[in-house]
């Protein structure tokens, strides 16, 4: 356990500009190297995940790209745990910019050279936040410890902030998963968004605020009423599966 503390020295990073003509990258798009203690914060979030996709028959992780209401574009992950911390980012509101395997950190540990690739940065309002995704079941594992172990160190050199995050709370989870599927803006009607803001349903329960509109189409406003919370206009306590007994509170 010891040696995953020991502070890693003379740390680079480097990262993956995107094609300026077709926005695209690759395995072999030219990378940029510097000394990670130097590197601006905005070289960084302007670079292409590092890593490119290979689909092939009986591929062990489950791989994709999640539209982020954040990003307003796709964003990649490598694993279902991925995709959950992907929601569980899209629905923060403090977080500004999502992006996946922005860098790799290279850096001299207990007398050898060492290499990784976080799965995300995010930019919040409290500043940039360095993630490991990883199942609980393998963080304690010695060899990923020694990786988070020194990654921290690094991460925590910049006075940036890093976490390894695991599974998240089933019910929590498998809520988003649901108001996800309502994060898309465009498509409702936002003369119909304004009613329900002007609307006083600060503590009403989620089925009164469905009917809280008795000229429109009930669908509508239901689907209307998902999307406000999603964008947290309304909040509610996620942590048992949504019903409509839940309570809105309006969102200071």
């Amino acid at each position: 356990m010891a040696v995953a503390a020991e502070i890693p020295t003379s740390m680079t990073v480097s990262y993956r500009c995107a094609n300026s003509v077709s926005g695209k990258t690759s395995e072999a798009t030219p990378e940029r190297t510097e000394p990670w203690t130097l590197v601006g914060l905005d070289s960084v979030i302007s670079a292409s995940p590092w890593r490119t996709f290979r689909w092939y028959r009986g591929q062990r992780h489950y791989s994709g790209s999640f539209w982020s209401a954040t990003e307003r574009d796709l964003v990649i992950y490598e694993s279902r745990l991925e995709l959950a911390r992907l929601l569980f980012a899209d629905f923060d509101r403090s977080v500004q910019r999502i992006l996946a395997q922005p860098f790799l950190l290279r850096a001299e540990v207990a007398g050898a050279p060492r290499k990784h690739v976080p799965d995300y940065l995010l930019l919040t309002s409290t500043g940039p936040v360095v993630v490991d995704v990883k199942p609980q079941s393998r963080v304690t594992k010695p060899d990923n410890m020694f990786v988070f172990g020194w990654t921290r160190q690094a991460v925590e050199s910049r006075g940036w902030r890093y976490e390894v995050w695991s599974e998240p709370p089933h019910a929590e989870l498998e809520n988003l998963r649901f108001l996800a599927g309502y994060r898309r803006d465009w498509l409702f009607d936002h003369e119909l968004l304004a009613e329900l803001r002007a609307a006083d349903l600060d503590g009403t329960t989620l089925t009164a605020a469905c009917q809280s509109l008795p000229d429109q189409p009930r669908a509508i406003v239901r689907s209307a009423v998902l999307h406000l919370l999603w964008q947290q206009h309304f909040t509610a306590d996620l942590t048992h599966p949504l019903s409509g007994n839940h309570v809105l509170r309006k969102a200071a």
